[in-house]
């Protein structure tokens, strides 16, 4: 039986991955083929990973503007989601560091009015 050589077929085949992998430096298609597979198990493995790192960088952020600014001097980013989850405002980290980013005075008068409430509260229970 004689060789058939496939032609365009398997020329086609590999310009479309090599096209996928253009930034990888192979020019054989056996290694495209790994850096192919490799690429994308490190993008399915990093798209969860940047869920966590955009989540930490959130935390910081509104961390960073609450403990600089003049809201109380114990006054945390623990404390902050604390309090905001046992008033239930609807308000996700994601949110917050962009209120942090674009207006931190926003911010302080969120928090302040937390703190307020809490001393109102705290007041009309007689606990203090």
């Amino acid at each position: 039986m004689t060789r058939i050589s496939r032609g365009y077929i398997a020329r086609r085949r590999r310009r479309k991955t090599s096209l996928v992998v253009s930034s990888s430096g192979a020019s054989l298609s056996k290694l495209i083929t790994q850096q192919e597979i490799k690429a994308l198990a490190s993008s399915d493995r990093d798209r969860d990973r940047q869920k966590r790192d955009f989540r930490c960088l959130w935390i910081t952020r509104i961390n960073s503007v609450i403990r600089e600014g003049w809201v109380s001097y114990s006054y945390r980013y623990s404390r902050l989601i604390h309090d905001l989850y046992k008033r239930q405002l609807l308000l996700n980290r994601k949110m917050l560091a962009q209120i942090a980013i674009a207006n931190k005075n926003f911010l302080y008068l969120i928090s302040n009015l937390i703190l307020k409430s809490e001393v109102n509260w705290k007041e009309s229970a007689g606990v203090i």
